[in-house]
């Protein structure tokens, strides 16, 4: 697509270096042969307008040429470079045009000889700038150019002076010879207009002022997104006919890494949307918001050092917030190593929840590594299976057990097994039912070192 976007553009700017190059040949041969000073005047616009359309025709070259190492935004700027030129080079030609035209006034007013020759070939060329005014600023719309839209401008003026140039002709046909260094003027002022305009916007565009409107837009499409919770900064300029820039976000510090990068690409694709022809960095900024409750301040203190952490409990007794919670670590390392790490996250939860928080950390060993094993023979899992059976009756919460696999690892037994309690059951009690069944069949059973129970709801007899 934007190789496409961009052959377009030469193909627009090279139409208008061959129709410039006619147009100003012709209006040269028409001024030497009837010595207007409007025409000779609109023909030096025209040799111009040829210096300036080889110009942009270089500068969309250049500026479709990808980022690099030297110019990480990408070359766009040369086009905004190329307008700024062809204002230099409208100012010079309307200079000019207004000292000849003043001076000829001064002299009297100068003699021009009108043929049908040179109102032809003023004609013709308003003919040929409609036309090239039309294409040049459809394409300059679609490819977003500023070096085309310069172009475009630099063409409609020339339809202004094209007509002052025949209102200079019929004031001579008339019998006013000075109508045509009037007509010098009129021409001169319509140039001077044109590029005060051109080149307050191309200016503009150098000094990276923010595009009109591209920032509401692209904080109107990001703004709604779930998981935004404000903007909190938005740059953008632009460059060439692409929009650069960066905004950054607040996202909730809640959210999983994982989430944030998925919240990032929402937002990209929505200012793709917005603002089509745009290359924006998105950065979001984690913010602690009021709804936070302490547990989940908690696990996220752990999870930003990589601790793992469970068994989290809360309390505030008699004004005075106290966490206590068990801290997994590798099973291999030292007490002293391990007391090391416990301290750093209590000392990171009392920063975070204030210094008089009371915090209690348990350490649990963490197998840091898969954990060999095999299955048990059929009469060791016969042996598990009879201690379930007997165990069963006493445990009336569980309603049955199933699906049991027993292994044999270096550490011991490991028994795996599915049990069914009733679907109303809260969570904590049946954690704590099936911790106490759990405790029963590893002292029923030696040799079996852990359990791990998959606890799950019954849904016979209208159980939900």
């Amino acid at each position: 697509m934007a190789s496409d976007l961009q052959r377009r553009k030469e193909r627009a700017a090279l139409a208008s270096i061959l129709a410039s190059s006619g147009l100003a040949a012709a209006k040269g041969v028409a001024a030497l042969s009837s010595g207007s000073l409007a025409l000779m005047t609109d023909a030096l616009h025209g040799l111009a307008d040829v210096a300036a359309t080889v110009l942009t025709w270089f500068a969309v070259r250049l500026g479709g040429k990808p980022a690099d190492a030297e110019h990480p935004f990408g070359h766009g700027k040369v086009e905004s470079v190329a307008a700024l030129i062809e204002v230099g080079l409208l100012v010079a030609i309307a200079g000019f045009a207004l000292a000849e035209a003043l001076s000829r006034l001064g002299g009297g007013g100068a003699e021009a000889t009108i043929s049908w020759l040179a109102i032809g070939v003023v004609l013709v060329s308003i003919v040929v700038d409609v036309w090239r005014v039309a294409v040049l600023k459809r394409v300059a719309a679609e490819t977003g150019s500023h070096a085309l839209e310069a172009d475009a401008l630099h063409f409609s003026s020339d339809l202004w002076t094209s007509g002052a140039v025949l209102v200079g002709f019929a004031g001579v046909a008339l019998g006013y010879p000075q109508a045509d260094a009037v007509a010098a003027i009129a021409v001169a002022g319509v140039i001077v207009a044109t590029a005060w305009s051109l080149g307050r916007r191309t200016v503009l565009t150098l000094i990276d002022t923010a595009p009109d409107g591209a920032a509401e837009r692209a904080a109107e499409a990001v703004r709604s997104l779930p998981g935004v919770v404000a903007i909190e900064g938005i740059r953008l300029r632009q460059t060439g006919a692409a929009i650069d820039g960066d905004i950054t976000i607040a996202v909730p510090r809640t959210l999983a890494p994982d989430r944030i990068m998925a919240l990032k690409a929402r937002v990209d694709l929505a200012l793709k949307g917005a603002l089509p022809r745009s290359t924006i960095t998105v950065t979001a900024n984690p913010r602690a918001l009021d709804d936070e409750t302490i547990l989940e301040r908690v696990l996220l203190i752990a999870a930003a050092r990589r601790v793992p952490v469970h068994h989290v409990t809360v309390q505030t007794l008699d004004g005075t917030l106290a966490i206590a919670l068990d801290v997994e670590v590798d099973g291999r390392l030292s007490l002293d190593a391990a007391h090391v790490i416990a301290t750093r996250i209590e000392a990171a939860i009392r920063e975070d929840l204030g210094a008089d928080t009371e915090v209690e950390t348990h350490i649990e060993p963490l197998e840091p590594r898969g954990l060999p094993g095999h299955p048990a023979s059929e009469d060791d899992r016969s042996a598990v299976l009879a201690a379930i059976a007997r165990l069963a009756p006493a445990h009336p919460a569980i309603a049955d057990v199933h699906d049991v696999r027993v292994r044999e690892t270096p550490r011991g037994r490991l028994v795996v097994l599915h049990a069914t309690l009733p679907g109303r059951t809260t969570v904590a009690d049946a954690h704590a039912a099936v911790d106490v069944f759990e405790r029963a069949l590893a002292a029923a059973c030696p040799g079996v070192a852990r359990v791990v129970t998959h606890a799950e709801p019954d849904r016979r007899a209208g159980e939900t």
